[in-house]
């Protein structure tokens, strides 16, 4: 799937006119998080769900509308809501969408740039007149003409990871908050690895694949992916390969050669996720040479051993799917957005 800010900007780079839709709050059942985008062109094309197809087209209509118009529009969906059973939600939440202008093709180049570097970005929208202002996380470029009080929220938000409404200045704004794409660094070019990257790759990571063995990292084995030829420890050395709080490691290999490197630089840095195959015998003896390179219990008590969620699977496909379960939990924990 194309993410909606990146085909916004497409278009905006294009002259298009567009309207962004984004879901402001929800409540009970409602098929799509806060903070869903729906990207809109003048040409009725679209990108991205505010509510997993339930009130697309209404949303689309009221999108162009506001391309046409330019003035912002709050809309409220619930079960109650004659236009909401007409759309189709009958889920039993309820979810409010704020449409506006989203044609600022300098605006939408620095949230590309910003996720593109890694680094943490906030859109600040007033919902009564639609004006948006970027904050930045690293607090280097100031908002302009924004209270320090929308300021300070916007950075708390950051720090969650949660997009949300708040109140500043007597006025309302949505702070949609933009992180860097989750990372998967898949050691190991195995059965499960091909299983495991492709549905990843689904969910929104950008996967790397690294085995030193060549006839497992065959390129043939994973279209779409090719893996790289690479020692794990010569691979994390790489300037490139920075291992921040949105990346995941998994270990796929029970090789100690290929485990323990790979499992040093993780327990080193700030990943969400760290995992590795084996059996519980095998990983009393990994966590035995882990100690001895310096590792307390606590470090090694961030490695999820044997990997995955206990779903009871056996097949490696099986397994790869347990382990997007366990990695995608952790993900979303809150102790990991802070």
């Amino acid at each position: 799937m194309t993410d909606p800010i990146d085909k916004a900007f497409e278009w905006s780079a294009a002259g298009q006119k567009i309207a962004l839709a984004t879901v402001i709050s929800t409540w009970g059942s409602s098929p799509r998080p806060v903070g869903s985008i729906l990207a809109v062109n003048e040409n009725q094309e679209f990108e991205g769900s505010v509510s997993g197809g339930c009130v697309e087209g209404a949303v689309i209509t009221e999108a162009l509308d506001v391309i046409a118009g330019g003035e912002p529009k709050s809309l409220t969906f619930s079960v109650d809501n004659k236009t909401a059973w007409q759309a189709g939600l009958t889920c039993g939440g309820a979810l409010s969408v704020l449409v506006t202008r989203g044609d600022d093709p300098t605006l939408l180049k620095h949230i590309v740039e910003a996720r593109t570097m890694r680094q943490p970005v906030i859109l600040a929208t007033d919902t009564g007149t639609g004006a948006q202002q970027l904050l930045h996380a690293s607090g280097k470029e100031p908002a302009t003409d924004i209270a320090a009080e929308l300021t300070a929220l916007a950075y708390s938000a950051v720090t969650s990871g949660q997009s949300r409404l708040v109140e500043a200045a007597g006025r309302q704004y949505f702070l949609r908050i933009f992180l860097p794409q989750p990372r998967l660094h898949i050691i190991g070019a195995t059965h499960i690895t091909q299983t495991l990257a492709p549905v990843a790759h689904m969910a929104g990571y950008d996967v790397a694949i690294v085995d030193p063995r060549a006839a497992f990292a065959a390129p043939e084995r994973f279209p779409g992916c090719e893996p790289l030829v690479e020692w794990p420890d010569e691979y994390f050395n790489r300037a490139e390969v920075e291992l921040d709080r949105m990346t995941a490691i998994v270990s796929l290999t029970h090789d100690e050669k290929i485990d323990d490197p790979t499992l040093a630089a993780a327990l080193r840095s700030q990943c969400f996720y760290i995992g590795a195959l084996g059996s519980r015998k095998t990983h009393a003896k990994r966590v035995d040479r882990l100690l001895k390179l310096g590792f307390d219990e606590t470090d090694i008590a961030r490695i999820h051993a044997p990997v995955g969620l206990n779903l009871g699977g056996r097949t490696p496909a099986e397994i790869a799917i347990a382990i997007m379960a366990e990695m995608t939990a952790a993900r979303y924990q809150p102790a990991v957005q802070t």
